[in-house]
C-alpha cells in the first residue's frame, strides 16, 4: 500500500480535494490551509492519499482527474498548481506536465 501527499492550489482545490478521494481505489483526508494563505482568492489544500495498489490505471485517474480540474473556463473548475509528494517529503512530481507514465513511476517509487 503506497502513500503519498499533495498539494493543491486554486479556488476549487476544495472541490478538487474531495473529487480525487472518489477515485477508486484511493483514499485518504484533505484539509485547508486557510492560516496559511497568502492570497484570500487563492485556497491551497494539503491531502494525504493512500493506495491500495499502484497500476497504470491508478496512475491514469489521477492524471484524467488532474486534467479535468485545471481546465478552468472551459470545464467551469479551477485549480492553479497540483504538486504529489512522496511519503519522506523530499520527492516531489508537479502535475502540470507529467504524463501518466511518469505519475505511474513517480507513484512506484514513493
Amino acid at each position: 500500500m503506497g502513500e503519498i501527499q499533495l498539494s493543491i492550489e486554486g479556488e476549487d482545490a476544495a472541490e478538487a480535494a474531495e473529487a480525487f478521494f472518489e477515485l477508486p481505489e484511493i483514499s485518504g483526508t484533505w484539509e485547508s490551509l486557510a492560516d496559511e494563505q497568502k492570497d484570500p482568492t487563492l485556497e491551497i489544500v494539503a491531502a494525504v492519499a493512500t493506495f491500495a495498489s499502484i497500476t497504470g490505471l491508478t496512475a491514469q485517474q489521477i492524471r484524467e482527474w488532474y486534467l479535468k480540474w485545471r481546465g478552468g473556463k472551459k470545464s467551469g473548475k479551477r485549480v492553479e498548481k497540483v504538486v504529489i509528494i512522496c511519503r519522506d517529503g523530499k520527492r516531489r512530481l508537479l502535475m502540470k506536465d507529467a504524463s501518466v507514465e511518469d505519475v505511474q513511476l513517480f507513484l512506484e517509487k514513493c
